[in-house]
C-alpha cells in the first residue's frame, strides 16, 4: 500500500518505536487459520489456479489470499513456545495475543506463570470496541488466548467465565456446553425446555458445566444480546452480542459448500458472523479490535483430510474476502492473516502408483519419441475430485459408528467412503483402515484378514495421538494413492506459517522475512498504542 500521512507535520503525532506514527491505527483485524502451514496454502493455490471445475475461473482463478498478500505484505513466522520445538494451540495463541512466550497448553500466561496483557485487553482499556470470533467454541484455545488466564486450556467452564468478566463486546462462534447450567443435562426438566425454547430448538442442550451457574443469564445481565441462530444473529442490533451457534463446532467447511445458499439453514457461516461482527463493532468512534478464527482447518489437518481440509480453506478465504473489501480505502486499519502453527505435514507428492501413459508432442525435441514421465506427478482433475467429497471422515465414521455392532464391517464402512468421496476404496483397504491388535474381518475373495496382515493401530500412537481417531489418518494412507498426498503426522509442526500484513506501509513493513509470533503481535500492540 502507498505510503500515508507523511505531509502531516511531525509536531502532528509522535512517532512509536515501530516507526508508525501512534494512533494512526484505529482498528485491528487478526484472522488466524489454526493449523494452516504454507502447506494448506499451498493446497488452497493449487485448487484455485488448477482445478478444471474451480469455483475461481471466474476470478481469473486468484484467491482472496493472493490479492491481499499482493496488496500487503507477506513474511514467515516460526511458532515454538517457551523451552519446547512444538506448540499447541494455547501457548502460541497466548503468545501472539500479547507478545510474550508461554508454556504449553498455558492460556494468557507467561512462561513464568504471570498473567498476560493481550492485545485485546489494552484495545478495551483504550476505549476500543472488541471481538473475538471462532467457528469452534469461542472458550477453544485460540480465542481463550485473547480473554482469558487459566492455568490449562483445558478449563473451558472458567474460560467461558474468563471471558464474561472480560467484558468483550463481541463473541460469537460454538461450545453452547460451556455457558449453561448443569442441569440443562436433565431432559426432562424446566432448564432444558427454557434453553430449547430459547436456541429454536436449533442447538443440542447438554452442559459440561459442574455448576449451576447459567452464564447465558449472566451475559443478558450484562448487556448481551443472545443469538443462536442465524435468523437471532441477523436480527441482532444493540452494542453486545454474545452468539453460541453449536454444542460445540458451528458448521464445517463442507457442510457450508453445500448448504450455503439453503434458506433453511439455521447456523451461520463464519463470514457471516464476521460481517455482524463490523456493524457492531465498527459503531466505536475509537475503533476497534477483532479476532477472527478458521479453527477447523486445524481440525482437518489432525484428521488427515485433504477434502475436509480443502473447503475449511475456502471457508477462510471467503472471510479474507469479505474483510479486504471492507477495508479497501481506508488507512487506519490493520489487517493479519496467519497462523498459530502448522498441522499434519501435508502436502502433493509424486508417486509411482496409476504411471501416465506415454503420448505425443509436437516438438522436435520429441520427435520419434514419447513423453512419459517415469513417475505419476498428480493430475489436476484430482483436485475437483478433492473438491467433491460430501461429508468429512469426522461424519463418514460418526455414520459407521451408528450402525448395530454387527453391521460395523468393512464393506459397510467402503460404502459410506465411496459414496462421500470419489476416491473409492476396497473393502480389504477397508479392513486395513478398521485393524486393530485384536480384530480380524473375513473379507469375500481375501478370507479373515487379522492384525498379521495389516499394520496394527498401535504402531502410529507415537504422531497419531487421538486414539479410535488414528481410523481416520489410517483412511488417508488408503486414499492418498489416488489423490497424490501424504501426510507426515497426526498432530503439529514446527513449520514456520505465513503471515500477511495489509495496511499502512510504515506498520506493516516490519511484517517482510521470518520472525517469531511474538514479534508480530508487539508490531500489532505498538501500533495499536
Amino acid at each position: 500500500m502507498a505510503l500515508r500521512h507523511w505531509a502531516i507535520t511531525l509536531g502532528a503525532a509522535a512517532l512509536s518505536a515501530t516507526g508508525a506514527y501512534a494512533g494512526e491505527i484505529k482498528n485491528v483485524i487478526v484472522v488466524i487459520g489454526d493449523g494452516m502451514g504454507p502447506q494448506q496454502v499451498g493446497l488452497l493455490n493449487s485448487y484455485v489456479k488448477h482445478a478444471p471445475n474451480s469455483i475461481y475461473k471466474d476470478k481469473n482463478r486468484e484467491s482472496a489470499w493472493e490479492k491481499l498478500a499482493k496488496d500487503g505484505v507477506l513474511g514467515l513466522a516460526y511458532t515454538d513456545a517457551a523451552n519446547v520445538l512444538v506448540t499447541d494451540s494455547a501457548a502460541s495463541a497466548t503468545q501472539f495475543a500479547s507478545g510474550k512466550m508461554s508454556g504449553s497448553e498455558m492460556i494468557g500466561a507467561d512462561q513464568d506463570g504471570h498473567a498476560t496483557e493481550t492485545m485485546l485487553e489494552i484495545a478495551e482499556k483504550m476505549g476500543k470496541a472488541t471481538g473475538l470470533i471462532s467457528d469452534t467454541r469461542v472458550t477453544h484455545a485460540t480465542p481463550a488466548g485473547f480473554a482469558a488466564h487459566q492455568t490449562h486450556r483445558s478449563k473451558e467452564n472458567a474460560i467461558a467465565v474468563d471471558m464474561l468478566n472480560n467484558d468483550v463486546d463481541v463473541m460469537l462462534g460454538g461450545g453452547l456446553r460451556h455457558w449453561i447450567p448443569q442441569g440443562a443435562n436433565d431432559k426432562t426438566g424446566d432448564v432444558h425446555a427454557q434453553l430449547t425454547r430459547l436456541t429454536d430448538g436449533a442447538v443440542r442442550i447438554k452442559s459440561k458445566r459442574k455448576d449451576e451457574r447459567n452464564l447465558l443469564g449472566e451475559a443478558s445481565g450484562l448487556g448481551y444480546q443472545l443469538a443462536f441462530t442465524r435468523n437471532q444473529l441477523e436480527a441482532a442490533s444493540g452494542d453486545k452480542l454474545l452468539g453460541l451457534f453449536a454444542y460445540s463446532q458451528t458448521l464445517n467447511g463442507i457442510e457450508e459448500s453445500l448448504n450455503r445458499q439453503d434458506p433453511e439453514r439455521t447456523t451461520p457461516t463464519l463470514k457471516e458472523m464476521a460481517q455482524k461482527a463490523i456493524s457492531i463493532l465498527e459503531k466505536n468512534d475509537k475503533g476497534f479490535f477483532l479476532m477472527v478464527e478458521s479453527g477447523l482447518i486445524d481440525w482437518a489437518a489432525h484428521d488427515n483430510d485433504t477434502g475436509y481440509m480443502l473447503h475449511e480453506m475456502l471457508k477462510m478465504d471467503g472471510v479474507v474476502e469479505y474483510l479486504h473489501e471492507w477495508a479497501k480505502g481506508r488507512d487506519d486499519t490493520l489487517i493479519v492473516v496467519t497462523a498459530d502453527h502448522e498441522t499434519g505435514g501435508f502436502g502433493f507428492s509424486y508417486s509411482r502408483n496409476s504411471l501416465p501413459e506415454g503420448r505425443d508432442l509436437p516438438g522436435k525435441v520429441f520427435e520419434g519419441t514419447q513423453f512419459k514421465p517415469n513417475y505419476n506427478f498428480g493430475n489436476f482433475n484430482t483436485l475437483d475430485r478433492i473438491y467433491q467429497q460430501s461429508a468429512s471422515y469426522v461424519d463418514i465414521f460418526g455414520k459407521f459408528d451408528s450402525l448395530a455392532t454387527a453391521d460395523q464391517t468393512p464393506a459397510a464402512l467402503a460404502k459410506l467412503v465411496n459414496q462421500h468421496t470419489s476416491f473409492d476404496i476396497s473393502e480389504a483397504e477397508a479392513a486395513r483402515v478398521l485393524e486393530t491388535e485384536d480384530n480380524e474381518y473375513f473379507v469375500e475373495g481375501h478370507g479373515y484378514l487379522s492384525a498379521k496382515t495389516f499394520p496394527k493401530v498401535n504402531e502410529y500412537k507415537e504422531f497419531f495421538v487421538y486414539g479410535s481417531e488414528v481410523r481416520h489418518n489410517l483412511l488417508a494412507t488408503v486414499v492418498g494413492k489416488q489423490q497424490n498426498t501424504v501426510w507426515a503426522t497426526g498432530t503439529h509442526t514446527s513449520t514456520p506459517v505465513p503471515v500477511i500484513a495489509w495496511g499502512p506501509d510504515s506498520v506493516t513493513s516490519q511484517f517482510n522475512g521470518l520472525i517469531h509470533t511474538t514479534d508480530w503481535a508487539n508490531f500489532v500492540i505498538k501500533a495499536l498504542r
